[in-house]
């Protein structure tokens, strides 16, 4: 009985051991794991200068990814008012999928209209706020105009990404948050930009940790 029993006792012995040994390797991972610095979203800064390298303003810098894309989400609330036969912003940025009101404000009616490729559209002669928005589904350059008043000229520009910001005119300097790492494109562009010419680009990496800068002389710029 004995000899017969000897055989189980020591295989289960041996299960056993092999059972602490694989909890043993688990336990060394996990510990490893707490060592592994993890990707962190960091910071990127761009600086913005015209052909003569001063600090340019109200640059648009942007970042490209198929990542960034999958990102994407419009925004709420967001509007573009004439005011003093205006628009008012004269420069909106916004994420694919967004949708604009154009409330007038002026004591005269206005025409908005775009022919641009990106959206074309057309609020005809109207007072107060349309009851239905615009929708931007489509990234690229949207310049608006009114068909009563030649003076009045603004701009959408609609990004396929979370990660924008404009330049202020102090600095020239953007800053982007919370962006992960990875490779991108960087897109910079300006109203004053010849029409239909598109954003500068230049690749860009973040890091896993840590920040990334870049800098952009943007030439050919219309006065």
């Amino acid at each position: 009985m004995r000899l017969g029993g000897a055989p189980r006792l020591r295989a289960r012995a041996g299960r056993g051991a092999l059972g602490a040994s694989l909890l043993g390797i688990a336990a060394t991972v996990a510990s490893l794991a707490w060592l592994t610095p993890a990707a962190q979203a960091g910071t990127v800064q761009v600086d913005v200068t015209d052909a003569a390298g001063k600090p340019l303003a109200d640059a648009v810098v942007f970042l490209d990814s198929a990542e960034a894309r999958k990102q994407v989400k419009p925004l709420t609330g967001v509007e573009m008012a004439q005011e003093k036969r205006q628009f008012v912003p004269g420069l909106l940025v916004v994420p694919v999928g967004t949708e604009v009101l154009f409330p007038n404000r002026d004591s005269v009616r206005h025409h908005v209209y775009s022919f641009s490729p990106a959206k074309k559209f057309e609020l005809k002669l109207y007072s107060g706020t349309p009851s239905n928005p615009v929708l931007f589904d489509k990234s690229g350059v949207v310049a608006l105009g009114c068909n009563i008043h030649d003076q009045m000229v603004g701009w959408v520009l609609v990004v396929d990404t979370p990660y924008y910001a404009r330049t202020p005119a102090a600095t020239g300097k953007a800053q982007l948050d919370n962006v992960p790492p990875g490779t991108y494109t960087l897109r910079t562009w300006h109203t004053r930009l010849p029409v239909g010419a598109p954003a500068l680009e230049q690749a860009l990496s973040v890091p896993n940790t840590g920040s990334a800068t870049a800098s952009v002389r943007m030439t050919g710029l219309q006065p």
